[in-house]
């Protein structure tokens, strides 16, 4: 199995990434953010309290994830898949090395860099954009804090022990791709 992980603070264009790589190269992928979101349209207790969590600016819990990641790819074995939006936090790292294992996988990490002002100016434009309710400047402040203290040092991690390859997100969308291609 072909496996991709994309890491990069919100509005760095992992999402619009992933979505090109499928087109091109076939590649089936967990969007965590999508998935949740498709869950918080639900009328299910579980939908419920994914949806406030989410609308809060939080993250889900690794236990809900695990098992979204696991049926995901069961129901893709034999696929390329790409991950969006997942490992998060140190939990999280240590349930996807967890997941890695236990299905025997390989992956690259892909690490989208932007600085964070790029990234605040990004993601308002895309709330006007969507009408999404979890993209108001304070929600948006809050993910991106959530990305700096939580989710760098998971990339120092994966840095440290995988194979890794950045990417400048700071371009068009048709020159990061473009340096993605060549890189992978």
């Amino acid at each position: 199995m072909n496996l991709l992980v994309l890491f990069g603070v919100q509005g760095s264009g992992k999402g619009t990434q992933a979505k090109l790589l499928a087109e091109k190269f076939n590649y089936q992928i967990f969007e965590t953010g999508a998935e949740l979101r498709k869950i918080a349209k639900e009328e299910s207790s579980l939908g419920i309290e994914i949806k406030e969590t989410i609308n809060a600016g939080n993250l889900v819990s690794s236990n809900h994830i695990k098992r979204l990641i696991e049926s995901f790819i069961e129901k893709n074995k034999d696929q390329k898949i790409i991950f969006d939006g997942f490992p998060r936090n140190q939990e999280q790292l240590k349930t996807f090395q967890e997941i890695i294992e236990k299905s025997q996988l390989e992956f690259k990490a892909i690490i989208f860099e932007l600085s964070k002002e790029k990234s605040i100016e990004r993601l308002l434009k895309r709330a006007q954009i969507e009408n999404r309710e979890d993209d108001t400047q304070d929600i948006i402040e809050k993910r991106i804090s959530i990305f700096y203290n939580d989710t760098l040092p998971v990339i120092e991690k994966i840095k440290e022990n995988y194979e890794v390859i950045e990417i400048d997100a700071d371009q068009s969308i048709e020159n990061i791709h473009e340096e993605l291609i060549k890189k992978i």
